[in-house]
């Protein structure tokens, strides 16, 4: 328990958002452990703006956004200030709607959210359903990869579940359907967020040509080394991502600063194919207020 508090304090003290006032931070995860531990139910909270999401303990996807507004803030807060209402965002490993919930509730967009794990988007659905986006979200309880039919995939990791390797044995898990991203071509998403937990270089390969279109400028995904159970490297990814026009990026919703970087980092990067169009969205967004802070 005091290595948990200690990685927490630690997450908010260096938090963009939550260092500003890390009393107030503290504050709501007292109140959070306190909730959390007397109901074990789905317990309503508040998100950016009036989007709310369901949390409980142990959904670490979600309530890593009570201690400190946005969870991922370099990357929730370019989609806040990339996306516009008649844009389309493709989210593909949703877990519970995080990247969704801004996008469809705080932003307006349209958003296609692709969740494997039943359980998982069980509670996408509800997140969903309370914040009444039926009309601007669309669900599909399935995973991506390069080709069309079934998987076998972890239930017991939260945000970590995921496809299992061939040599990789687990006494729990389920048979998901599979597709290809290039199925769901005829949306055009403006912006992609791509999170499966090693999975990325399938997703890519079913996905290619949507990736190649004009009108896919960018694409939030996470390189972390955790393809190595499939034997993929992170490498090839970036090097795929470079020669169909994606640069990786890093983004400062404060100053609103793009950095171009010449590698991924170890967690979410940001690849960006037009980056004066996206120079040109994110200085012209409205303001966002989180917590308080305006940026």
């Amino acid at each position: 328990m005091d290595q948990q508090f200690k990685r927490l304090f630690s997450f908010i003290t260096n938090h963009p958002l939550s260092k500003r006032k890390p009393i107030s931070a503290i504050i709501r995860i007292i109140i959070w452990q306190i909730q959390s531990s007397i109901c074990k139910k789905l317990i309503v909270k508040t998100f950016a703006g009036k989007v709310l999401f369901y949390a409980k303990k142990g959904l670490h996807g979600i309530t890593g956004n009570i201690y400190a507004g946005l969870h991922e803030f370099n990357d929730m807060g370019f989609l806040l200030h990339f996306l516009r209402t008649e844009d389309k965002f493709c989210d593909i490993g949703a877990n519970v709607g995080a990247y969704t919930l801004l996008a469809s509730g705080y932003i307006g967009a349209k958003s296609i959210a692709f969740e494997p794990v039943p359980s998982t988007f069980s509670i996408l659905e509800k997140n969903i359903l309370l914040n009444q986006l039926q009309k601007k979200v669309t669900l599909h309880n399935k995973a991506l990869g390069n080709q069309n039919g079934e998987m076998k995939f972890t239930v017991d990791y939260d945000t970590v579940n995921h496809a299992i390797a061939e040599n990789e044995f687990e006494k729990n898990s389920i048979n998901v359907k599979m597709e290809q991203l290039d199925n769901f071509i005829d949306y055009e998403p403006i912006l992609l967020k791509i999170d499966v937990e090693g999975f990325e270089r399938e997703v890519i390969e079913g996905g290619k040509e949507l990736l190649d279109r004009e009108t896919t400028k960018a694409i939030i995904i996470e390189l972390n080394g955790s393809g190595e159970r499939y034997n993929f490297r992170d490498q090839d990814i970036h090097h795929y991502l470079k020669t169909v026009g994606f640069a990786p990026y890093l983004y400062d919703p404060f100053t609103r600063i793009f950095t171009e970087i010449e590698y991924f980092g170890k967690h979410n990067t940001i690849y960006i194919k037009d980056i004066n169009f996206a120079k040109i969205r994110c200085e012209r967004a409205l303001k966002v207020k989180v917590l308080g802070v305006e940026f």
